[in-house]
């Protein structure tokens, strides 16, 4: 570094858009915040606290015990909500650095009656350093990060060995990472990044061959306006699955 710079420029695998926060979004936050957004901390989050409001329907698992999901990036929540209501019986801690989205999510919680999500509006990479257990999570959710189309710009994207790495050792064994694109090119450095991980395989790679490493699209990921209108236009979805060994 040149003289005088004492604190390098971090890389980050996201920007912080400007974006305006609706009336509603604004009275989700004000009004059932306090109940579903969680701080960041710098010491190892207590999963059964964090949960310990969500209401179990009967016959199913306790919320406190429930499996606990990680989803990076949720954009404005509607796969999230969607995903979340489809299974009451995970737990869904959810990571977005955009204020909106974090309002919308909020929003759609409330509007559905959610109670198994909570948020942490900051940056995962840090929240997955300081609050999250080895071996604590049964799943990994990153739909469409940002793909940064320019190569000069490629160091930015998320799905890199490091992140990767830390991820993997916070899946329990049988845990899965779950990667979803519409960038062909991310596509095929998210299966070469995932499948250089030695404590990931490729199950989809043995159950459907003729897919060259790709999975199927799993039933619990919703087709959501944006991507639905990618299709009209011809552009390809892919979905990358791997599961913790």
């Amino acid at each position: 570094m040149p003289e005088g710079v004492a604190y390098p420029k971090e890389i980050k695998s996201f920007v912080r858009r400007a974006g305006r926060t609706t009336t509603g979004q604004a009275k989700a936050v004000a009004d059932i915040g306090p109940q579903f957004l969680l701080p960041y901390q710098t010491e190892l989050l207590d999963f059964s606290a964090a949960f310990s409001s969500a209401v179990a329907d009967p016959g199913q698992v306790e919320a406190v015990n429930r499996p606990v999901i990680l989803e990076i990036g949720f954009g404005m929540g509607e796969a999230t909500a969607h995903i979340a209501a489809l299974l009451p019986e995970k737990n869904f801690l959810c990571c977005e650095v955009h204020q909106p989205g974090v309002g919308a999510l909020l929003k759609r919680i409330g509007e559905q009656g959610l109670r198994n999500v909570r948020i942490v509006a900051h940056d995962a990479v840090e929240v997955i350093d300081h609050m999250l257990p080895l071996q604590s999570l049964s799943g990994v959710h990153i739909f469409f990060p940002d793909p940064w189309h320019k190569k000069r710009h490629n160091k930015r994207r998320l799905i890199q060995s490091p992140l990767i790495a830390k991820l993997a050792a916070r899946l329990k064994v049988g845990g899965y990472l779950h990667c979803a694109t519409d960038w062909q090119p991310y596509a095929e450095q998210m299966l070469e990044v995932l499948s250089a991980e030695p404590l990931l395989k490729n199950t989809a790679a043995q159950t459907h061959p003729e897919l060259a490493g790709y999975a199927p699209k799993p039933y619990y990921r919703p087709l959501t306006k944006f991507e639905n209108r990618g299709i009209k236009l011809g552009h390809g979805v892919w979905d990358v699955v791997f599961e913790r060994i």
